[in-house]
């Protein structure tokens, strides 16, 4: 069996915008996702993490998003009981719009980023929790669905899980929420699942219970899972690779332990660095980024990071290539490029 379960190439996504113009959100990306490990994809807010996310299981908003270019290679470990047999891999990207749902859901599954828009505020939990199965298990009784939607709720740690079948969504606190999210995600038992931000505006105690939880699903049921976020402390706890985006590109790639001892990009350093840390003195200032990322109109020829970057210089006007500078470890940096030929 093939150790890698998705690969993703060349992926280009783009917006159109109120000038009637198309802008790239996301730029020649690629990245492999391995069987029963966890890919983090990191980056400040607009560096087209979760629009990467989006795209692998179309779901961005029409009629303004749009896949310009890339393959998504998916290899299913096994063809699913009363459905047809999938072929070897098939492309996400351009497989049929009319069998996605065989694949979207069941194969692969997202916990959307804010659990509290992501549940329909005017369904209870166990309407939701059962259409779910009604999609992909329609041969199932209304007493069979509603035994396994408890079953789900149990599985996810929810408290009074029989009861909450028929609360609403606003009726629960946002951690109580997110487990809900997760549960949808997970009923299918899918072979990838995507965790787009799953423990935002969440506080550091329930953070930790879901991050737990998700590790603990996670080795039950040998899930690939790519983790979106933007917090590198939950990086270095999650993940087993991890990719650095910055405006729609990749920055730098590696292995997890790898790139938090020896970050290369000017970027990815100035991530960690602003990391809270018990060895700073007392009530002084972070570290930061000057700046902030570009909009989509208006991104530097260059490399994107150059008008943030203590050490950019005149190469840094053209686009940087993703160039491999140790084994399991690619930097997209004229600056790293520069010291590795001068060193």
């Amino acid at each position: 069996m093939n150790d890698v379960i998705l690969s993703v190439k060349n992926l280009g996504v783009s917006f159109l915008h109120d000038t009637y113009k198309r802008l790239t959100a996301v730029d020649n990306v690629s990245f492999e996702l391995k069987r029963g490990s966890t890919l983090g994809i990191v980056g400040e807010s607009g560096c087209g993490k979760s629009v990467t996310s989006l795209a692998l299981l179309r779901l961005l908003p029409q009629p303004a998003g749009r896949v310009e270019r890339g393959e998504a290679w998916y290899w299913p470990s096994e063809a699913l009981p009363g459905s047809e047999p999938l072929q070897e891999k098939v492309d996400l990207l351009s497989y049929p719009k009319e069998k996605l749902h065989t694949l979207r859901g069941r194969r692969i599954s997202i916990i959307f980023q804010n659990a509290l828009t992501a549940l329909n505020p005017v369904h209870t939990i166990g309407a939701q929790l059962a259409e779910v199965y009604k999609l992909h298990f329609p041969q199932l009784s209304r007493e069979q669905v509603r035994q396994r939607s408890i079953e789900l709720l149990r599985r996810v740690d929810m408290p009074a899980a029989e009861r909450r079948l028929m609360d609403f969504p606003h009726q629960l606190s946002g951690g109580m929420r997110q487990r809900v999210v997760i549960a949808m995600a997970l009923a299918c038992e899918p072979e990838i699942l995507i965790a787009d931000e799953p423990t935002t505006a969440l506080d550091v105690t329930v953070q930790d219970q879901i991050l737990h939880l998700i590790r603990e699903l996670q080795e039950d049921r040998g899930m690939s899972v790519i983790f979106i976020t933007h917090d590198l402390g939950v990086v270095a706890e999650m993940c087993d690779e991890v990719v650095v985006m910055y405006a729609g590109r990749i920055a730098e790639q590696a292995k997890t332990r790898t790139l938090i001892t020896r970050p290369r990009h000017p970027y990815t350093r100035g991530l960690l660095a602003s990391l809270p840390s018990l060895a700073q003195e007392p009530k002084t200032l972070l570290p930061v980024i000057e700046g902030s990322v570009p909009s989509l109109a208006e991104m530097p020829t260059g490399c994107r990071f150059v008008n943030r970057c203590q050490h950019a210089y005149d190469a840094c006007g053209e686009q940087p290539s993703l160039l491999q500078a140790d084994s399991h470890h690619w930097v997209a940096c004229h600056v790293v490029e520069k010291e590795a030929q001068s060193g």
